[in-house]
């Protein structure tokens, strides 16, 4: 778009340089700062909106595509009406399919229901449950050796000392 050299950038901050001065050259920076920034964000938005412009026509054209699809496929397979229908609501066999606008075509396939047969049944043994002791175990204390697995009290372990938190 535009072809700025390297060259002609040193130019242009020689003459800034000159014509505005040292002392108010960074002042000079920041509203030039400033005015690119907003130039890009309007930039920025306008580009947004063209996109969002852009993918809402894509949405459209595709609704479209899909409503004349959908038409097209009600017109040549119609709802079967009460009189067509038998018992068993099942769909007439086709010669052919065809998907989309392609010149691909299959026989259709027919597919019984498969027949299953139900599980023998299993003999279950009668399991003996353990019995049930009457009276019921009293929690041990936090601090007893069977809480630790050993007899060591947790104080005179190797590795601890009196004053340690544990």
């Amino acid at each position: 778009m535009f072809d700025i050299a390297p060259t002609e950038l040193l130019l242009v901050a020689f003459v800034a340089l000159v014509v505005i001065g040292p002392k108010d050259l960074p002042k000079a920076m920041r509203v030039v700062g400033y005015w690119v920034g907003r130039a890009r964000g309007v930039a920025r938005q306008f580009r947004s909106g063209f996109d969002t412009m852009v993918r809402e026509a894509e949405l459209e054209e595709m609704e479209k595509r899909w409503a004349a699809e959908n038409e097209r496929i009600m017109r040549e397979h119609p709802a079967p009406t009460a009189e067509t229908t038998d018992a068993s609501h099942t769909r007439p066999p086709h010669d052919s399919i065809t998907y989309g606008s392609e010149d691909t075509t299959q026989a259709a396939v027919m597919v019984e229901r498969p027949h299953v047969d139900p599980a023998p049944a299993v003999e279950s043994v009668p399991v003996d449950p353990e019995p049930i002791d009457p009276k019921p175990a009293e929690p041990e204390p936090v601090g007893s050796a069977h809480a630790h697995g050993d007899a060591t009290p947790p104080l005179d372990r190797p590795g601890r000392t009196e004053g340690a938190a544990s």
